[in-house]
Formats: C-alpha cells, sequence, structure tokens
C-alpha cells in the first residue's frame, strides 16, 4: 500500500494574541503617521507613553495658543507648535499600544493635530473657511480609515505616507507660516490630501463591490440543482 505523506497540522492562531494584533494594527492605523514616523519608529528604543505624551502636547499647543506669542512677521516662532507636537508625540510611535486607556491616542494624536492648523491659521491670518477645509479632508481620511477597519478592510500602507501623515503635514504648515505663506500651503495641502483620499477611497469601496458581487456569482454557480430550485420555489411563495 502507497502511503502519501502527511502534512502537518497547523495550529491555530492563539484568539487573545490575535486580539491583540488586531488591536494595535488598528490603533496605529488611526494615528495616521507618516514617513517621518515610518523612518524613526525602530530607531526610538521603547518610546515614551502614549497617553501621558498625547495630553502633555495637547495641553503644549493650547498653551502656546493663547499665549500670544505667535503673530505674522515672527518667523521661526511659528514653529512652535507643531515641534512641540511632533518632539513629544512621535515618539510615542514605537510603543504596542496595548494600555488600558491607549485607546486614547488617536483621538489626542487627531485633536492636537486639529488644535495646531487652527492655532497656526488664525496667527498667520489664513482664511477660517480654507481651514475648515483642510481639517474636513483630514477628518474625512479619518472617518474613511475607521469605517473600513471595522469592516475588516485595511487601506493600503502607501496612503499613509502618500497622506504624508500627521507630523510632515504638520512641519509643512509650520514652515508655511514661518515664511509667510501659510494661506498657499493650505490651500494645496487641501487640494493634494481631498483628490488623493477621496479617489483611493472611492476605487477601494468599487473594487469591494465588485469583489462582493463576483464571489457572490460563484456561489450562486457552485450551488446544486436543488437548492437552485428550492430558492427559486421560495422567491415564487415570496411574490405570491
Amino acid at each position: 500500500m502507497i502511503t502519501h505523506p502527511q502534512a502537518p497540522p497547523v495550529p491555530a492562531p492563539d484568539p487573545d494574541e490575535e486580539r491583540r494584533r488586531i488591536q494595535t494594527a488598528r490603533l496605529l492605523a488611526y494615528r495616521d503617521d507618516g514617513p517621518l514616523v515610518a523612518l524613526l519608529r525602530d530607531k526610538m528604543g521603547p518610546g515614551l507613553p502614549p497617553v501621558a505624551t498625547g495630553l502633555a502636547a495637547l495641553l503644549a499647543v493650547a498653551a502656546i495658543g493663547v499665549s500670544g506669542v505667535l503673530s505674522p512677521g515672527t518667523g521661526a516662532v511659528m514653529l512652535l507648535p507643531v515641534l512641540a507636537m511632533v518632539v513629544l508625540m512621535v515618539p510615542t510611535a514605537p510603543r504596542d499600544h496595548l494600555g488600558r486607556f491607549d485607546w486614547l491616542l488617536p483621538p489626542l494624536i487627531r485633536g492636537t493635530e486639529f488644535l495646531a492648523i487652527i492655532v497656526l491659521g488664525l496667527a498667520a491670518g489664513t482664511p477660517k473657511w480654507l481651514l475648515f477645509v483642510l481639517i474636513y479632508v483630514i477628518g474625512y481620511h479619518t472617518y474613511d480609515t475607521v469605517y473600513r477597519t471595522r469592516q475588516s478592510i485595511w487601506p493600503a500602507p502607501w496612503v499613509f505616507q502618500a497622506g504624508l501623515g500627521w507630523e510632515v503635514r504638520l512641519l509643512l504648515l509650520g514652515a508655511g507660516a514661518a515664511l509667510g505663506v501659510l494661506t498657499w500651503v493650505v490651500a494645496v495641502m487641501s487640494v493634494y490630501l481631498g483628490v488623493l483620499f477621496a479617489i483611493e477611497s472611492i476605487t477601494s469601496w468599487v473594487r469591494l463591490d465588485k469583489e462582493t458581487a463576483l464571489a457572490q456569482a460563484s456561489d450562486d454557480l457552485e450551488a446544486s440543482p436543488e437548492e437552485a430550485l428550492e430558492q427559486a420555489t421560495g422567491e415564487a411563495d415570496g411574490k405570491a
């Protein structure tokens, strides 16, 4: 008798480990880190505590905003809120984000990013409606990312790199404010990010709909004649 070698059984993944992996992946996606964080993440050791550092960054940006030190013509001083957030928040990236309150970090990052945009924009005299457009575009990207991951649909990594990440966006805005051209930087960034996020999101959802339709069609073709007859009979009875 000829026997065929048996493939070794594949061990089932540990449910708790899988849950932790998914939780970490989601929170990292919600952070919306960009190329600078990707470059430095593995070079910063264990990193800083996420939530405490996030709160410190939020308070620092708020304090700079109300201090009155930001105004047109102050040059490099306009970089203060940006540098405060980048210096504090980038070192939190290496953490595993599995702490009890680490789910608070993405809202802290997004809220601090929005606050920094508002503080810079108001200090530089950028039109408020233009600031709203930029915040709306980034907010749409955040909502799209959250909704996708809840459907187990993960945005491609290149989206976060092409979207610049919160850190590069803020550095560009800070540089624009320091050079007195923040309005133009906000306008260009709003158009670029709006087109990028909209096209990528639409094409991803359309592709998903096509894949779902093809899978459904394949299931229908694989159904036995008895199942097809039973389904057709049930539909006829329902119409009657």
